[in-house]
């Protein structure tokens, strides 16, 4: 399981012009299902993204985590992360899950965040959906699990 993470001042989805979920200060996180992930990867992913040290403490240093700081988490589907882009000029796709497993594994991922983490919005799976972000740093890192 992957995860873009992205420290933001503010973060929104829009699906038809109209905001499906949004966040202050905190993580934007891109969520991509590969083949063989299952829910101990999710909940692996989760235990970073919640503990991962992206925020600076008073000295500047990045060593406080989403908890500590009490942000929002905004996790947003993003099949596309799973791409093989290895040779050629066109993507392949045949290292994602399949979408009915990506999408189980996505709505696992969101409900055990809210169970762990009082503010949790996210995307919608399968949808055309507009991001949009205020990276603040920027600071972005790609996590795996």
């Amino acid at each position: 399981m992957i995860g873009l993470l992205q420290r933001v001042n503010e973060g929104r989805v829009l699906i038809d012009d109209n905001c499906v979920g949004e966040i202050g200060r905190g993580l934007v996180v891109l969520i991509g299902v590969q083949k063989g992930d299952d829910e101990g990867r999710a909940d692996r992913l989760l235990e970073r993204v919640l503990g991962y040290r992206v925020f600076a403490d008073d000295t500047g240093r990045m060593n406080l985590s989403l908890k500590d700081i009490q942000g929002g988490l905004l996790l947003v589907p993003q099949f596309t992360l799973a791409a093989d882009t290895r040779k050629g000029m066109r993507a392949g796709f045949s290292s994602a899950a399949e979408p009915v497993v990506g999408e189980g594994l996505f709505d696992y991922l969101t409900a055990k965040a809210a169970q762990r983490h009082h503010t949790v919005a996210c995307g919608v799976f399968g949808a055309d959906m507009q991001v949009e972000l205020i990276n603040d740093g920027p600071v972005t890192f790609w996590l795996e699990s």
